[in-house]
This record gives C-alpha cells, sequence and structure tokens, in this order.
C-alpha cells in the first residue's frame, strides 16, 4: 500500500471518527450546556485518557512500534510472535494493577487534577464517581493500542482507523437515550456518558480481536506469574520498557502541562474546562485528519527504513509529510483565527448552550489556531525522532516547551482566562515543531528536496486570499443570532467554507503549483 493510499485511508476513517464525535459533542453541548456538572465529566474523562497516553498511544506505541518493525525487519517470525506474546503480557498486568489503584485513588487524582471543585462539592462528588466508572477505560484503550501497533506494522490501517466511531456512537446513544433514562431513575443524567464511554471501550477493542486472529497475531496473553516473570525476561520486552523509559516521561511532560492547564481552568469561571474542550475537539480536526494520519502511517515506514539503512527514502519520507503539513495545516489555522465564532455558533449553539458559550469557546478557539501548524508538524517530526530509537530528544525538548508554555500562563491567563492556556499550548506547540524540525535538519535525518522556497510562497498567497474571503464572509451576518434559523445558517456555513475551500486551490494552481504531484510524490 503507498504512503498516499494508506494516509488517506485512514484520514477518511478519522473523518468519520471526528464527523461523529462532533454529532457527540453537539448533543452534549445542547443537553448538558456548560456547567460545573459538565466540567466534572470532562476532568472524570481527562484522568482515563491522562493514563491511555501513558500506556496505549503515547509512550507505549513510541516504543513498541519502532521494536516491532525491526524485529519484523531483521528477526523473522518466531521472534516477532514472542515478542508480541510477551509485551501483551507484561502490558495486562500492568493494566489490572493500574486499573485496581485508580478506581481508589479516584478522591486523590481529581483533586491533583482539578482542586478548584473543592469550592462546588456537587462537582467534585460528580467528577470521583465518575472517575471510578470510567477509570478501567484505559485497560481496553491500551489493549487496543498494541492491536493498533500490530496492525499499522502490517499496513492494516483501516480497522485501528475506525474503531474511535464505535466510542463516539455509544456517547451519542448515551446522550440521547441514556441521560433521559437516568434523569427518570434519578440519577445525574450526566452519569450516562460514564456509561457510554465504559461500552465505547469494550466495543473497540472487540473488534480488534477477529482481524488479528486472521493476520495470525492475535497476542496469548499469560495469567500465571511464572508466564509473567517469563514475559518480563524476554529481551524484546527489556528493549520496548527501555523505550519507553524517556518516552514515558516525554508524554508524562505533555501530561503534566494537560494537568496545570485543567487546574488553572478549574479556578476559572465555571464551564472554563467545557469551553477549552469544545475548543480542543474542533482542533482536533485538523490535527486528526492530517497529522494523527501522517504519524499513523510514517512511523513503522521510518522504523523499516532506517532498520533498512535506507537514508534516501527515510528523508523522502519525512519531506513528503511535511509538504502536505504545510499545503493543509496553514489554510485550517488561518481559519481558526478569522472564522472562530461561525464555527462554534453553528455547531453547538442549541439548546442549554448559551450565546455567552459561543464567545467563550470561540476565544479558546482562535487560540489554538495560532499554533496548529505547530500541533500538526508535531505529528510529522516526532516520528522521526522515534523510528530513529531516540526519543531523549523530543522529550527534552518538551520539558524546556512545558517550562516556556507555564511562563505565557503567568502572562496570558490574567489577561485572557481560559483563552490564554489556549494560546499558550499553541505558542508552545510552534516553539516545539521549530525545534525538532532544527535538530532533523542538523542531523541529515531530514534533507529538503528542491522546490521549498516557491512551495511556501505559493502556500501563503494562496492562504492571504482564504483568509481574506473568511473574514469578510464573517462579517456579512450575526451568526449568533442566527439560531433563530439553524437550517439557514448550517447552509450559509456549508457554502462560505465550499467557497473559502475553492478559492484557496483555485489560487494555488494559478500560481503555478500541480498539487497532484505534490501529493503522489
Amino acid at each position: 500500500m503507498s504512503l498516499l493510499k494508506a494516509a488517506s485511508t485512514v484520514s477518511l476513517l478519522t473523518l468519520a471518527s471526528r464527523v461523529t464525535g462532533l454529532v457527540r459533542d453537539l448533543l452534549m453541548a445542547s443537553t448538558f450546556g456548560a456547567s460545573g456538572l459538565t466540567d466534572a465529566f470532562n476532568v472524570a474523562f481527562r484522568i482515563p485518557n491522562l493514563f491511555r497516553r501513558l500506556f496505549a498511544e503515547g509512550a507505549f506505541s513510541q516504543a513498541f512500534v519502532p521494536a516491532l518493525a525491526h524485529v519484523k525487519e531483521r528477526d523473522g517470525e518466531a521472534a516477532t510472535h514472542a515478542l508480541i506474546d510477551s509485551v501483551a503480557t507484561v502490558l495486562a498486568w500492568a493494566l489490572v494493577f493500574t486499573c485496581v489503584l485508580g478506581v481508589a485513588g479516584a478522591p486523590v487524582l481529581v483533586w491533583l487534577l482539578a482542586s478548584g471543585f473543592q469550592k462546588d462539592p456537587q462537582s467534585m462528588e460528580a467528577a470521583v464517581f465518575m472517575t471510578r466508572w470510567m477509570f478501567p477505560y484505559i485497560g481496553f484503550m491500551s489493549m487496543v493500542a498494541l492491536a493498533a501497533g500490530i496492525l499499522n506494522t502490517w499496513k492494516r490501517y483501516a480497522v485501528p482507523a475506525a474503531t474511535p466511531v464505535l466510542l463516539n456512537v455509544c456517547m451519542i446513544a448515551a446522550a440521547w437515550l441514556g441521560a433521559p433514562a437516568f434523569q427518570h431513575w434519578g440519577f445525574e443524567p450526566i452519569y450516562a456518558m460514564a456509561a457510554g464511554v465504559m461500552a465505547g471501550g469494550l466495543l473497540q477493542l472487540a473488534v480488534q480481536v477477529p482481524v488479528l486472529r486472521r493476520t495470525g497475531y492475535l497476542p496469548r496473553i499469560g495469567l500465571g506469574l511464572g508466564r509473567l516473570r517469563t514475559a518480563w525476561r524476554e529481551p524484546g520486552t527489556r528493549q520496548v520498557a527501555r523505550m519507553m523509559a524517556p518516552a514515558l516521561l516525554g508524554v508524562g511532560v505533555a501530561q503534566i502541562s494537560l494537568m496545570i492547564n485543567t487546574q488553572i481552568a478549574s479556578w476559572l469561571s465555571a464551564g472554563s474546562v467545557t469551553w477549552l474542550s469544545y475548543a480542543d475537539r474542533l482542533m482536533e480536526f485538523p490535527t486528526a485528519l492530517l497529522g494523527v494520519a501522517l504519524g499513523v502511517v510514517l512511523m513503522p515506514q521510518l522504523a523499516a527504513a532506517h532498520a533498512a539503512q535506507d537514508i534516501e527514502r527515510y528523508s523522502g519520507m519525512l519531506d513528503w509529510g511535511l509538504r502536505l503539513v504545510v499545503l493543509l495545516a496553514l489554510p485550517c489555522s488561518v481559519a481558526l483565527l478569522v472564522f472562530a465564532q461561525p464555527l462554534v455558533a453553528t455547531l453547538f449553539h442549541y439548546g442549554a448552550f448559551t450565546d455567552r458559550d459561543v464567545a467563550q469557546v470561540s476565544l479558546a478557539l482562535a487560540g489554538y489556531g495560532v499554533g496548529l501548524l505547530g500541533l500538526v508538524a508535531v505529528k510529522v517530526l516526532a516520528p522521526g525522532y522515534y523510528a530513529n530509537q531516540d526519543i531523549r530528544t523530543p522529550v527534552r525538548i518538551a520539558i524546556v516547551v512545558l517550562v516556556l508554555t507555564q511562563l505565557m500562563n503567568l502572562a496570558l491567563v490574567p489577561w485572557l482566562a481560559h483563552a490564554g492556556l489556549a494560546l499558550s499550548i499553541g505558542l508552545g506547540a510552534m516553539v516545539n515543531a521549530g525545534w525538532l524540525l532544527v535538530g532533523l535538519l542538523r542531523r541529515g535525518s531530514w534533507r529538503p528536496s528542491a522546490g521549498w522556497g516557491r512551495l511556501l510562497a505559493q502556500v501563503l498567497l494562496a492562504t492571504a486570499l482564504m483568509g481574506m474571503v473568511l473574514f469578510w464572509c464573517g462579517q456579512q451576518a450575526d451568526w449568533v443570532a442566527l439560531r433563530s434559523d439553524p437550517g439557514q445558517r448550517l447552509l450559509w456555513l456549508a457554502g462560505v467554507l465550499a467557497l473559502a475551500v475553492f478559492s484557496y486551490f483555485a489560487a494555488l494552481r494559478l500560481a503555478g503549483m500541480d498539487i497532484r504531484a505534490i501529493v503522489r510524490r
């Protein structure tokens, strides 16, 4: 499968995930609005997600996928089976231990992440209750990450990319059907969302099993302590653990930043955590469709190129990924900056979601938009280090960026409140991406091919034109007042976005860019 076809497959399936996720968030916004209880759910959901990034697509994937690709490339089928079985056994035992501790320590975890809830006992109680119910979600998702790492290494990208849709479908059902049922039974309606999360995690794991069985690499997990000791002594398991150590620090740095930001938001106005969450959901559209898709596809291929010592192929794949980042992420960044309010109003401004909520989410979205290019670029640049089994360099950079981000918070939060948190993250992402880029250039891992200057000039020109179109269209209607006519507002949004896309790509063509050649190179 070509890189283009693989990336397109992942992007399309990720689009399906993000569209269903948007439906989920729209339904939640109209059902629950933005309040202390929605803040409690977002914090409770963030806690297992924080640990999931340690055990799943964060540190674990960064260590496991390159190691698996190297063993597959060099050592044959028997060694590959042994590595998968041993790693799965150790991971399963670690997850059981972590889930037990997490359920027992839920009050401490909520306090560490959102001590500001102490001023509202109802929010604190709800957050602890939902954390306990959702914490085992990390067990399901970490095993899903193991399965995804195996399938992606064998170029089976479709199922891992499609499974998040199941979580969104379960949460949609929870908001639509579960919340009224919970209210009827005398429970807080928001508790239905915790049930939806658990059902989604279980389904995501269940659909991976038959696909792994067909590939012949379904992990065999040892349940006894003797099997655990044997698995831990496997050299490949030790190698993954050694690579995970710096990766855990790197992911931990990112999660510390998230914890600090959530703590700060919990002390701001009620709803601040929710406003940031909705802005983050919209920002995830471009980061997932482009950055995550490219990262998923490039990681195993870069690792294989490194194992084969094919320097030209390694550099060429990075160059291709970075060109797509510039071509597609820069216009998205400008769109979020100049067209934030129409997007938020059209997508979320229904039911319990107020005019004030629209304004606050729009501010946060614009803050994220400043750093969107960096957020997407990091997804391509970091695999350039991980595939080379160099995790320490990105970690050192992440630590410095964490310090810079918190210094920016000191200056921006008193001025911009929750939007200052989003802006700090965006600016920090730009620093992170720039630093990673310079490092790849200095070590020779990326050797820019000809035509970068012309590409940048063409993209900047087309992006400026598109930005002017969006800004002008945004001023032609009162998007908040159009709540009374949601159908017309939705049609106008679709028309404006279509015009913006057309103006961007038309400008690129007039500037002489052969877009198809760039995408297919």
